[in-house]
């Protein structure tokens, strides 16, 4: 069945009934419960969010196929955007990657030591790409956004710089993955290692829609005013 794409008429509490992940968004546009039955646009006001920003990420996560019209993103909110991008990354490493390191941690216990080995080393590799891929964005990436809404911009960095390296960083938990589904024998701690698993995936389609976000409204906006400039 073809997903459905939210308007800014629809009630809150009716977008989240149809993808519930979408309550992982909230606290990243600093939006609370409570909602009651005000409508997507009623919330964001009242939240001091863009409405056309949040329903274009809303469909983004919902369905694989959306693409944002160049219209919609010439007129996104590009400081709102950054800033959501910056509390996805607080998310990941605090929230999402600290919970799975403290699984690992825990089942490695159980594990023979090369084992627990090689889970450790496969997770701190993991781990330290996504903070190097982060720390790019935020040190590298972000500030040139801003500076290129403002005309001013780097004469030796573009955003296609980003664009043709930007990996998903979501591609090396497969090694995680398999190794836990394969090789970790033994009944013991076997349903915590289920669960771990369960976040591992989770965690995998959530960044999976974050490099979606950068990929189908960032670089579409920031290529938009490159072209502009570089007609001036």
């Amino acid at each position: 069945m073809e997903a459905r794409l939210f308007t800014a008429d629809m009630k809150l509490a009716e977008v989240i009934h149809i993808d519930y992940q979408l309550l992982l968004l909230l606290p990243r546009f600093g939006m609370n419960l409570g909602f009651g039955d005000k409508t997507v646009r009623e919330w964001c006001d009242k939240s001091g969010v863009s409405c056309r920003l949040f329903l274009m990420i809303c469909n983004v996560y919902n369905c694989g196929q959306y693409l944002p019209g160049e219209e919609e993103i010439e007129e996104i909110d590009v400081d709102q955007l950054i800033a959501y991008l910056k509390r996805s990354h607080l998310y990941y490493l605090d929230n999402r990657l600290a919970a799975i390191e403290q699984k690992l941690n825990d089942i490695g216990e159980t594990c023979p030591v090369e084992h627990r080995q090689i889970l450790n080393r496969f997770f701190e590799g993991y781990k330290n790409e996504v903070i190097s891929h982060f720390e790019y964005e935020e040190r590298t990436v972000f500030p040139y956004i801003l500076d290129v809404t403002v005309g001013s911009r780097p004469k030796d960095y573009r955003i296609e710089v980003f664009k043709e390296n930007h990996s998903n960083i979501d591609d090396k938990l497969n090694d995680l993955k398999n190794i836990i589904m394969k090789y970790l024998q033994g009944s013991a701690r076997g349903e915590e290692k289920i669960n771990l698993l369960f976040d591992i995936f989770s965690l995998e389609e959530d960044l999976s829609k974050h490099s979606l976000i950068e990929d189908k409204i960032l670089v579409p906006f920031v290529l938009k005013l490159e072209q502009r400039y570089d007609k001036e």
